[in-house]
């Protein structure tokens, strides 16, 4: 029994180590060397000042910005502490109540008419709550206000976008999507 109980001792500790140190480790060097920019969190530098990362949605509320979609991700939003979906189910009246506002705000912010269609991504939260994405078709809702907030023409916001669409991934997965920071970023560089 004895000798059983050292077995397992000595095994314990191995794996122990082995799956606690020396994998973490050898993960994180190859990560280092094959990926660095991703395996750093993808972020975006400024005059040398993290802005944010490529990989995490920000709340943008100023008109003069693209806003990105919205975020039930802790109580404030965008919380990569408390990232989740609401769990709020299809027929949820808070649910619902909430996609109504939504789609209210967003047509009052960017003057869309009562019938026009409002981008799904602008109403609805995505699983995480901390998706950096939204639809081309989300981003051309948004031109005429950033355009006028900034006192630009329509054409060049709306080419700026159409400059920041990314396609699917190897041509094949996904979806076309813009990244909100870097699109906003793009903006700010067009001063």
């Amino acid at each position: 029994m004895f000798r059983q109980m050292i077995s397992a001792a000595v095994l314990f500790a191995a794996l122990t180590m082995l799956t606690g140190f020396v994998y973490p480790l050898v993960m994180t060097g190859v990560s280092q060397l094959v990926f660095p920019d991703q395996a750093n969190g993808s972020m975006i530098i400024r005059d040398g000042v993290p802005v944010g990362s490529r990989l995490i949605g920000q709340n943008f509320t100023s008109p003069g910005y693209f806003h990105s979609r919205p975020s039930a991700a802790g109580k404030e939003g965008y919380d990569g502490a408390g990232s989740s979906a609401s769990n709020l189910g299809p027929t949820n009246q808070k649910l619902m109540d909430t996609v109504k506002d939504n789609v209210q705000r967003i047509r009052e912010e960017n003057g869309l008419s009562r019938g026009a269609a409002v981008p799904s991504d602008l109403v609805l939260a995505s699983a995480s709550g901390l998706d950096p994405h939204i639809t081309p078709e989300a981003a051309y809702a948004q031109v005429e206000r950033v355009a006028r907030e900034r006192g630009l023409s329509s054409d060049v916001v709306r080419q700026l976008v159409g400059q920041q669409v990314e396609g699917r991934q190897w041509g094949i997965f996904g979806e076309p999507r813009v990244n909100v920071l870097e699109l906003n970023l793009a903006l700010d560089a067009i001063k």
